[in-house]
């Protein structure tokens, strides 16, 4: 008999090990799992059994709101309806210090409510306004930082896949999930918004003011009403849908998507080779988060199986901490995570054995969820290994440096940390929209 401190170091220690050394997530918690299958679900019987486990994994109804999500951000990118919405915001913001960047952070924030994709975000304002910023000649910092920031913020303001995966391999509510992150998402993008523009004020040389090309009546409101107004209406729709109690997460996000097709065709953006691309990235980001869950489902029933999960939970409740000391080392453990793995590999990690230990405290899991979602958020930004780092790195001008976007993360990963505390400190930052809304 395996006692469950080995079963424990197997499952845990192993998959871990194989993370690090740069196995794919996917493949990571397919050995492990099979692993497991012989050791404690009975050989061959148990791999017949793991089988079955992974069909049903996959076909639960809570999962449909993924692809829906991920539509609505590709279809968004492929018409280049971003460009319109950046044009909109860009001419609503008069002279301010920083005023690009300022752009970018409400830009984002916008695309964060109609797009369920942090890389597809950060990638498309990359590409489009660091070579303007850096042209103008605003610092690699000041042109990077706000933009791989306000893509991070993507995660918590609906519609938002992982916020939805979080959910359903949680438990937790995923409508009172995807609603609970909208305020903690508002302020991050308001701090950054005043941090910028503090910054600029006390040393302008970090973005130069340039001529700005000045639009007066209709023509400076009509990108904003033409394109910003009816592609926020559907985050709207999504929310309000939602915390009404007329459709389920699964129906609110079909009806963003629906919406999202139709405005694209009245805009006449969407050909029949975008609308194939769209679903083209959809089915291959869908298909990966899918395979994703068939391990990790499978791998918590493993852990839970081998005695593993209740021997740790029952080691750590009994060691008398009171539970938001506990909570802090679990928000503590999962920054540090950041550093090394990515989000997917954060949640299948630690869910098994976090879920139960939050549940046996009694704590409020929608609030508990969102501080999970605030830390993700911060493992984007992390050095040396944040995707966000990565994926800015990838779309800059030669002449941005490694060291310029670690250094242009840094104040950003600051504020995001003082959020988290906020959200520890005064839950119904989290809690009070998902209340007020039902």
């Amino acid at each position: 008999m395996i006692s469950w401190q080995i079963a424990a170091w197997i499952l845990l220690g192993g998959s871990t090990v194989l993370l690090f050394l740069g196995l794919p997530v996917a493949f990571t918690f397919l050995v492990i799992n099979l692993v497991g299958a012989m050791l404690w679900l009975g050989g061959e019987p148990g791999l017949v059994q793991l089988a079955r486990n992974s069909v049903q994994s996959v076909t639960s109804f809570s999962l449909t709101p993924i692809p829906l999500f991920v539509l609505m951000g590709e279809v968004l990118f492929h018409t280049g309806l971003a460009v319109k919405v950046i044009d909109g915001i860009e001419r609503m913001i008069s002279q301010v210090p920083g005023r690009l960047a300022v752009v970018a952070v409400v830009a984002g924030t916008v695309f964060s409510a109609i797009s369920g994709s942090t890389i597809a975000t950060t990638a498309m304002l990359g590409s489009l306004m660091v070579p303007v910023m850096l042209s103008r000649g605003y610092h690699p910092t000041m042109a990077t930082g706000p933009i791989m920031a306000i893509g991070a913020v993507d995660m918590l303001i609906p519609p938002s896949a992982l916020t939805v995966l979080l959910g359903s391999l949680s438990g937790i509510s995923i409508s009172k999930l995807l609603i609970g992150g909208v305020m903690p998402g508002l302020i991050l993008s308001a701090m950054f918004v005043i941090y910028i523009v503090v910054r600029v004020k006390l040393d302008p040389d970090l973005a130069p003011p340039s001529e700005l090309e000045e639009y007066r009546g209709w023509e400076k409101l009509r990108p904003f009403v033409q394109y910003v107004l009816p592609l926020v209406s559907i985050f709207v729709i999504v929310i309000a849908s939602m915390s009404a109690g007329w459709a389920t997460p699964t129906e609110s996000a079909a009806i963003g998507a629906l919406a999202t097709v139709v405005l694209a065709l009245a805009y006449r953006a969407l050909t029949v080779s975008k609308l194939v691309a769209a679903l083209s990235g959809t089915v291959g980001i869908s298909g990966m988060i899918l395979f994703i869950i068939v391990g990790a489902t499978t791998f918590s029933q493993i852990l839970s199986f081998s005695g593993a999960s209740s021997g740790l939970v029952s080691l750590i409740t009994g060691q008398g901490f009171p539970p938001m000391a506990v909570i802090a080392g679990m928000m503590l453990v999962l920054i540090l995570l950041g550093i090394f793995v990515d989000q997917v590999s954060m949640m299948l990690i630690t869910l098994p054995i976090f879920m139960p230990i939050v549940q046996a405290f009694g704590i409020d899991l929608v609030w508990f969820g969102v501080m999970f979602l605030i830390c993700m958020q911060l493992g984007l930004l992390l050095p040396p290994h944040g995707l966000l780092l990565m994926t800015m790195k990838g779309v800059s001008p030669p002449q941005v440096r490694m060291i310029h976007i670690f250094q242009a993360v840094v104040p950003y990963v600051v504020m995001s940390i003082v959020v988290l505390a906020l959200v520890f400190f005064a839950p119904a930052v989290a809690l009070w929209l998902p209340q007020v809304l039902g």
